[in-house]
């Protein structure tokens, strides 16, 4: 069965399942670029065909956005709100659909045959029920979010779409004291429901996103109970630097990565300050240096330029996004941490790798999704720079981490992640 065939197959059980209205959950889990959109918006248009009306949660306006845009470019038909806050400046892509109501009052787009906002916007609603709900990157989505939106869809029907192997939901205050309770707000809305429910669960099985040379590695890395695979095959991406190269600690870093969809550009080990200058630099002038030589994407689609918009920094800390912008990186280029870059896709990702340089691995820099969104955001290559030292710093702090009742272990933990990763980037390994 080819990919293609999988996902379709796959796809159509799970929209038979939902729209039959036997299960009053589903969920669905989605590799990074398996489709997951395109199941959402797949879903909300056999729904309205049906003559039903739906919600949608999501966690960001970015994602409510992109939703929107995509349903309303599939289905200019479907008659959508987009309820936000007051204040709150939609982006061009959402505002050119004339079949979209925006509004940030529930009364004016409640009768709109799909209503979509963010979980903080749906726990303002009160009074309205749905009888079909989609809550979108659900295992991002704290518990606590999920009880103040659950009563607008309790007597429905629910679609629990997400990502497991990416960033759990987290918070900015110290949480220990709830972990292992029932109530614990930091579970993930899947976790939950999950507990009290026994929901059936599907999977989506092809990546598209992630090109051959990069779908089984992370696969391995990070979804071992649940391999996927992808939609592509070897060759079927390349990347053409039709540009010389030159003498210079740029240039075999990239061809490296263009050969092989893999590099790791590796400085001198040493234990630096978190912001520091020469990985800073290094990722600006990688992203000078890509589009120097005028990278030219082939893929499935065809051939266009790498542009900066096609061209993504991703870092740990929102310093380290600080320090890369002052290094004088493309104009256009997206530079963010990974809890902004999740969900979003590009051509060409540089990673700063978030335990280059440091004296400790701590649970936030071994977080397995935080690497997971790194290092699963291309559709051609990943460049990973880093200080060399790490596999010795993974070696001196071993996973160790505290035993808590009631608290399922996390699998796979960073430390394991971590490794595998690294032992696939020593195969690309440069040192200017």
């Amino acid at each position: 069965m080819t990919p293609q065939d999988q996902s379709r197959a796959t796809t159509a059980e799970i929209l038979s399942d939902y729209t039959s209205g036997a299960h009053r959950g589903l969920v669905v889990d989605s590799p990074p670029g398996a489709g997951k959109t395109t199941l959402v918006v797949s879903t909300s248009i056999e729904l309205v065909k049906a003559d039903e009306r739906l919600m949608i949660v999501a966690q960001t306006n970015e994602q409510v956005d992109d939703l929107v845009d995509k349903l309303a470019s599939n289905a200019p038909g479907i008659d959508i709100g987009r309820l936000h806050a007051e204040g709150f400046e939609p982006p061009d892509r959402v505002t050119r659909h004339p079949g979209v109501t925006l509004h940030n009052k529930i009364e004016n787009v409640e009768n709109c045959q799909v209503v979509v906002a963010t979980a903080d916007k749906w726990a303002y609603i009160s009074g309205r029920s749905w009888p079909w709900a989609i809550v979108d990157e659900a295992y991002q989505m704290r518990s606590d979010k999920l009880l103040a939106v659950a009563s607008l869809f309790a007597d429905g029907h629910a679609l629990f779409v997400g990502d497991p192997g990416q960033l759990d939901p987290f918070s900015v205050i110290e949480s220990d004291r709830w972990t292992g309770m029932a109530w614990d707000p930091l579970q993930s809305a899947v976790a939950v429901t999950q507990r009290t429910n026994n929901l059936k669960v599907h999977q989506l099985p092809v990546s598209w996103r992630l090109p051959a040379s990069a779908a089984p590695v992370v696969s391995r890395a990070f979804y071992p109970a649940a391999g996927f695979s992808p939609g592509t095959a070897p060759g079927e991406r390349r990347l053409e630097l039709p540009v010389r190269g030159l003498p210079g600690p740029w240039d075999p870093t990239i061809e490296e990565a263009t050969a092989s969809g893999w590099a790791l550009h590796e400085l001198p080990d040493r234990h630096t300050v978190r912001t520091d200058p020469d990985v800073a630099h290094a990722c600006a002038a990688l992203a000078r240096r890509i589009l120097d030589r005028g990278a030219i994407a082939h893929d499935e689609h065809g051939s266009h330029p790498i542009t900066p918009d096609r061209i993504a920094i991703g870092c740990a800390h929102n310093d380290q996004v600080a320090a890369v912008r002052a290094a004088n990186p493309p104009p256009g280029v997206t530079i963010d941490t990974a809890n902004r870059l999740q969900g979003r896709e590009y051509d060409i990702t540089l990673v700063w790798h978030p335990l280059s340089g440091r004296r400790d691995a701590t649970a936030f820099h071994l977080e397995s999704g935080r690497l997971c969104v790194l290092t699963s955001r291309h559709r051609h290559a990943c460049i990973v720079v880093a200080r060399a030292g790490i596999a010795d710093l993974l070696d001196h702090h071993p996973s160790s981490p505290r035993m808590q009742l009631n608290v399922p272990i996390k699998f796979p933990d960073g430390w394991a992640a971590n490794h595998t990763i690294l032992a696939h980037l020593d195969q690309h390994r440069i040192q200017p």
